[in-house]
């Protein structure tokens, strides 16, 4: 429910902040699926965009990008052989994370031609462990796929309950992957109120909507 205006504003912002025009960021319908596109033009904002959840390129200028609210933001960079750039934007919450959207990813990277052993990825802001309170049987799909995700939960607050450590599981999806140099921020959108959105603190609270942080990576032609 976000003014329209005001969100091509803020997009523009983002836009001269990165040195492309505006207008010029790409970003997918959303949906928490384990979806990669690689693309070699812009992706123009509507309804008609494609549904996915990460996005790569090699094509200088051309912003990519991922909304979030509590969900992992997954920038990777990488080079070819040759030395030219390949750049990828991934929306990570639990369910994309499970389902493989990380290493949809890195295999698309892979394909326009990156060095598996080079790439680099950061996780930026999302919500933390101490902030993620969650059913004991949230936890089944994760330890079905993985035994050792067992480490990623640790008991919650209230009976029946776990904590879930979103960004550690997100950093063992990567490395399982191949990707061997990773970086987490370390900023837990629900508890940073100033600087951050958050689905979850809004649904707590009742709120009517909330906003998304937008996450962005450009190759500089």
């Amino acid at each position: 429910s976000d003014n329209g205006e005001k969100v091509a504003k803020n997009r523009s912002i983002v836009a001269k902040d990165l040195g492309v025009r505006d207008g010029n960021i790409s970003t997918l319908f959303q949906c928490h699926s384990p979806t990669c596109y690689a693309i070699d033009m812009h992706v123009p904002v509507g309804d008609e965009r494609p549904k996915g959840d990460a996005l790569v390129t090699d094509v200088a200028g051309l912003a990519i990008g991922v909304l979030t609210a509590d969900c992992g933001p997954v920038l990777f960079a990488a080079r070819k052989p040759d030395g030219s750039p390949v750049i990828g934007a991934a929306h990570a919450g639990w369910g994309g994370a499970l389902g493989g959207v990380l290493e949809d990813t890195v295999d698309k990277m892979v394909q326009l031609g990156a060095q598996l052993e080079g790439i680099k990825a950061c996780l930026g802001p999302c919500i933390m462990q101490p902030s993620y309170e969650v059913q004991e049987n949230f936890a089944r799909p994760f330890l079905i796929k993985h035994e050792e995700a067992e480490r990623f939960f640790m008991s919650g607050r209230k009976a029946g309950h776990l904590m879930f450590d979103l960004p550690g599981y997100i950093a063992f999806r990567l490395s399982e992957a191949g990707v061997r140099h990773v970086t987490l921020m370390g900023v837990d959108t629900y508890a940073e109120e100033e600087n951050c959105f958050s689905f979850r603190r809004a649904t707590h609270r009742g709120e009517p909507d909330y906003g998304r942080e937008i996450s962005t990576i450009v190759i500089n032609g």
